[in-house]
């Protein structure tokens, strides 16, 4: 993508919707942890605070994830 096409309010708004829809399926359907372990180290991945959190919303979209 070449800066010239990135200048267009249009086309920067449109990826970034886009970049965000990709990162809160990620958040929402496939994080086991990763997301939080800059924060909270090891504690993220075996509390899993995320998937907790999306649970249901992944059992909704038919995701699995047990």
């Amino acid at each position: 993508m070449s800066a010239h096409v990135l200048k267009n309010p249009a086309v920067l708004a449109g990826t970034l919707a886009v970049l965000a829809a990709l990162f809160a399926l990620f958040a929402t359907l496939l994080d086991q942890g990763q997301l939080l372990t800059p924060v909270l180290g090891k504690a993220a991945q075996t509390a899993n605070y995320l998937h907790e959190f999306t649970h249901d919303g992944r059992h909704l979209l038919g995701a699995p994830c047990h």
